[in-house]
């Protein structure tokens, strides 16, 4: 392949002359390709570039006839240009024009010439274009020059991904990089921002691709890759992680692939073509996560995000970076971007500059959402490969109301979102009105609206909405954003800080519920099969009653003098509430010994998630002071329906016959007791959700900060009686006869209800 310009890295270094040099995009382009073909003693070298509409320009040729730039467009899939560009894979043909995708374009001229070679043109593992070289004689091209074109490729790619070429185009078939984006995903938080594109890990941008010193850049790839895998051997073998659990297989998993010989030697292969090591690094896992994207395995796309924190990891080692992204310097309109992001790492982030969320993972009910709505963040979810299609600073705009993500918006798309910004502050003025006048029904039912919370973060939030407590406090939170263990003294002072702020409102408290989903990364992690109905909640709790207990003890002490209000997770059976009751009964002998001040009275209660207790509701009730029903849970459980899985987790209905009917027997026997039972979770946050509650008989509901004026305009324009009348003949007919969802809104948008 040594042609007239004396192989690729001369080449290279001629590209990076030409993309230094003072000419317009076109004039560049042009050079490239001629530059490219003498190198390759190829007689036809072009450049496709993928458009927004999903189509192949011819942007530049040598070889080809000149009139078919920017006249020549294919498909997506046409032809063998086509096919390099979908399946995001290099083609290698001798006799390209028998291949069955070969299409013919009389206006190129490239009838007449037979041997093909293709590469796609790749970054972040997203196809830009595609580069071709042609010959008229019949040959198959060398391993070695098709390295040469796909380094090639890379140099392409940058200047494409520049938005230089935007000049170049027509209106709407500008070139696919950079371009506006719209995607649809799950909604994790309410509310809109606006803002410009954080990547909560930031990829490392590589400012030198091309290589002066191909030996010296070796040595570099080489003492990086063992610093690499040294640093790996570390942290596996350090005491925190030695005992196993799930991110000791993390790592385990990390030191395979950095030992792996394949991967350094194509590695040390795009070195060799003239490439810096940080670029050949790049260069090689944009090629594999194109191909692990187009993947069907789940595994193998799983395996990707490992490969690109891998290669992360490599290209910070190279250029002398810090593994951890500077969180100190954020734009004061940030949206993070991520693949997944645990509570703690948000919590790091300035919240005065966070505007808003986009994951690549995560449901509505993971734990970073419920901190995001607690913080007052809209976020979005399932985002497929939300971290390749932006690059840092981008605008974007997330709508958590309807779980669209806007990424590099049009003008007329951001102007839109201001409008319904300002429209949405409005809104809120009119909730902020309604904060202080009591939730009362028009037919007068009082219904209390406490607020869900589980960091010091929400406490102000209660006077903000006017809440009238909080109906669960998650104390697992405190547990999930610490390093380590939180300390008898820790949580001691937390929940003094909570009644305290909380002042004569009710605060009720649920013991840990943590195992499942809910890994502490201190505690060794136990691998289950179906972890949502493993070893979790009250069942941990009972098995390790010391963690129990040193809980119990420290609500009890921060309750001195008041009332203080417990609830169990999980329970499952009443013999399980009644060991449960048992320990807060030792404890109190505890404290009451040792000359502690107890609190006024303790209120023992049980939260309702288990389908079991639905047939134990008598003897359930006749030992707790209170119920709260915990319907996220409730409605995985009754369903079978994970709801961390986003391919069932909406695929039944919280108001459908079935949930209303157990939900109105649960009211009735409790009233029937005498004990009061409340809702917290998702259902009592939609307003729609929250009507058919309180025509159900629900009195407290517990919800999330920011619904709470919506609901409360909801209910005080609500007739229970009239509801009661629409809403109990529908549930006492055959299921599935009638649409119960729609008929709740029918009703609320005849009785003009705000939805």
């Amino acid at each position: 392949m040594r042609g007239a310009l004396g192989g690729p890295r001369v080449l290279l270094r001629r590209l990076r002359e030409v993309m230094a040099e003072p000419v317009s995009a076109q004039d560049r382009l042009d050079k490239v390709v001629v530059l490219i073909a003498a190198n390759m003693v190829a007689e036809v070298c072009s450049v496709y570039v993928l458009r927004v509409d999903g189509t192949l320009e011819l942007y530049a040729t040598e070889g080809l006839k000149r009139e078919a730039v920017h006249n020549t467009v294919m498909k997506a899939e046409e032809g063998l240009v086509g096919l390099v560009a979908s399946e995001a894979t290099k083609i290698n043909l001798s006799d390209a024009q028998n291949h069955p995708a070969y299409s013919f374009r009389p206006e190129t001229g490239e009838e007449i010439y037979h041997s093909f070679l293709g590469v796609p043109i790749l970054r972040a593992g997203n196809t830009l274009g595609v580069l071709v070289v042609q010959n008229r004689a019949r040959r198959t091209y060398t391993e070695e020059e098709e390295e040469a074109l796909q380094t090639t490729a890379m140099v392409l790619a940058e200047m494409i991904a520049s938005g230089e070429l935007s000049s170049l185009a027509r209106p709407g078939a500008e070139p696919v990089a950079r371009h506006a984006i719209h995607i649809e995903g799950s909604s994790l938080s309410d509310g809109i921002a606006l803002g410009h594109v954080v990547l909560h890990e930031p990829r490392v941008v590589i400012t030198n691709v091309i290589a002066d010193d191909v030996p010296r850049e070796l040595k570099r790839l080489e003492a990086a890759l063992a610093t690499l895998r040294a640093d790996l051997d570390r942290m596996v073998e350090h005491r925190d992680v030695v005992d196993g659990g799930e991110h000791r297989d993390v790592l385990e998993a990390y030191r395979m692939f950095s030992y792996d010989q394949g991967w350094a030697h194509k590695l040390r292969e795009a070195v060799s073509t003239g490439l810096t090591a940080e670029a050949a690094v790049e260069r090689v896992q944009s090629d594999t996560r194109a191909r692990m994207l187009r993947a069907s395995d789940p595994y193998l796309r799983d395996r990707l995000h490992d490969l690109d924190d891998l290669a992360n990891r490599l290209m910070r080692i190279l250029m002398g970076q810090d593994h951890a992204p500077r969180r100190d310097q954020l734009p004061d309109n940030a949206i993070l971007v991520a693949r997944s992001m645990g509570p703690a790492a948000l919590l790091d982030y300035d919240r005065k500059k966070v505007r808003g969320l986009v994951l690549e993972e995560g449901g509505p009910t993971s734990h970073v959402s419920i901190v995001a709505r607690a913080l007052g963040i809209p976020a979005v979810g399932d985002i497929a490969n939300a971290t390749g299609l932006v690059e840092q600073g981008d605008a974007i705009i997330v709508d958590g109301a309807t779980g669209h993500v806007h990424m590099r918006p049009p003008q007329d798309i951001q102007a839109a979102y201001s409008e319904r910004v300002k429209l949405r502050a409005r809104r809120q003025a009119q909730y902020r009105a309604l904060r202080d006048k009591p939730c009362v029904t028009k037919d007068g039912c009082n219904i209390q609206l406490m607020m869900n919370a589980g960091l010091t973060i929400d406490l102000p939030h209660m006077v903000e909405t006017g809440a009238t407590g909080i109906g669960l406090f998650r104390t697992e939170m405190q547990f999930m954003v610490a390093p380590t263990m939180p300390r008898v003294s820790d949580q001691l002072a937390l929940y003094r800080t909570v009644l305290n702020s909380a002042d004569k409102r009710p605060v009720t408290f649920r013991t840990l519920d943590i195992g499942g989903d809910k890994v502490l990364p201190y505690m060794r992690n136990v691998e289950e099969e179906n972890p949502a109905l493993g070893w979790r909640a009250i069942r941990l709790g009972l098995d390790r009653p010391g963690l129990l207990r040193s809980q119990v003890r420290a609500l009890l002490r921060a309750a001195g003098g008041r009332e203080l209000r417990v609830m169990f997770p999980m329970i499952a059976t009443v013999e399980e509430f009644d060991q449960a009751k048992k320990l807060v009964d030792l404890e109190l002998t505890h404290l009451r010994r040792h000359g502690h001040a107890l609190p006024e009275r303790v209120h023992i209660g049980a939260m309702l998630e288990v389908p079991s207790l639905l047939f134990q509701l008598d003897e359930l009730l006749e030992r707790v002071d209170f119920l709260s029903v915990g319907s996220n849970d409730l409605m995985q459980f009754l369903y079978a329906a994970d709801r961390g899985n986003t391919r069932v987790a909406s695929r039944f209905d919280p108001l459908s016959a079935p949930v209303l009917r157990a939900l109105k027997d649960i009211a009735d026997k409790a009233q029937k007791h005498g004990k009061p039972v409340a809702l917290c979770g998702e259902m009592a946050s939609q307003p729609l959700g929250a009507m058919a509650l309180a025509i159900l008989g629900y009195r407290t509901m517990s919800l999330t900060p920011s619904a709470v004026g919506p609901v409360k305009a909801l209910l005080l324009a609500l007739d229970c009686k009239k509801g009661s009348e629409m809403l109990l003949p529908i549930l006492a007919q055959p299921v599935g006869s009638v649409p119960i969802r729609a008929r709740l809104e029918e009703f609320a948008q005849a009785e003009g209800l705000p939805l």
